[in-house]
């Protein structure tokens, strides 16, 4: 099997190194990845990106979005997987899929028709931004491998473009069960002003897992997380829509080409 995998935390980061590991079990693993920390930044893309090679691989003046196509096109060989992560931090919910570097990887492989997988380590929000330990990626490493060794042959690809993972911290020497899931639609974002002009983005989903006091419902990733489970929940890349009647009837009565302005 050839692997392409890159993150969004960096080249240097402790969780892409743990990936790499595990992953070079099973395949031959290129590394194309950041060469700085770029989280956050969705499917953000470059016109040109600088490129240098690496011990473990190769680092890429860009986005995780220019990694996986740089990779594909440019680097090579054309892999059968792309996986991207292990993020330092959880990437649950709807509304972080389009934020996240980590996912926005895999989501660029995914319109090269390239299955992928997203993996991200859940911190909670008392221990951040400590960085985790090689060790407390186990959970991570131990679903990424076996995902990427079996996931393809058991058809799962068939139906799914990509898998989004998030793990749990390890709880002593014990394997985290693995729970299929859905991203949860919970969304709990404010913003405050100070009198200096400054306004502060607070996600209270982060205090809301760390207290259990989520509203999120069984079979959402978020859930399993809080229950000490490895989510895997299996997306399509193409934001659809479904037929709307009542858009059609609006478009009807748009004003014709003879309309004033």
């Amino acid at each position: 099997m050839d692997i392409l995998l890159t993150n969004d935390d960096g080249i240097d980061s402790t969780g892409i190194r743990v990936l790499y590991d595990v992953l070079s079990d099973i395949g031959d693993v290129l590394l194309v990845a950041p060469a700085t920390d770029q989280s956050a930044i969705g499917r953000a893309m470059s016109n040109e990106v600088r490129v240098e090679e690496r011990d473990i691989g190769y680092a890429i003046e860009g986005t995780p979005s220019d990694c996986v196509v740089a990779g594909l096109e440019a680097i090579g060989p054309y892999p059968d997987l792309v996986v991207a992560g292990c993020n330092k931090g959880a990437n649950l919910g709807a509304y972080v899929l389009g934020r996240s570097g980590t996912v926005s990887a895999a989501v660029e492989a995914a319109f090269f028709g390239v299955p992928a997988i997203a993996v991200s380590l859940y911190i909670p929000e008392d221990r951040w931004p400590d960085a985790p330990s090689a060790r407390e990626y186990s959970n991570a490493a131990l679903a990424t491998r076996y995902l990427a060794e079996h996931a393809d042959g058991a058809g799962v690809f068939d139906q799914a473009e990509y898998l989004n993972v998030n793990a749990p911290l390890p709880d002593g020497d014990e394997v985290a069960p693995m729970a299929i899931t859905h991203p949860s639609h919970a969304h709990e974002m404010d913003a405050t002003r100070n009198e200096d002009g400054v306004i502060t983005l607070h996600d209270r989903v982060w205090k809301q897992m760390l207290e259990g006091t989520t509203q999120d419902p069984e079979g959402s990733d978020r859930r399993a997380v809080m229950e000490g489970k490895v989510s895997v929940s299996p997306l399509t890349a193409p934001h659809t829509t479904e037929h709307h009647e009542t858009l059609d009837a609006l478009a009807q009565t748009y004003p014709g080409p003879d309309t004033d302005l």
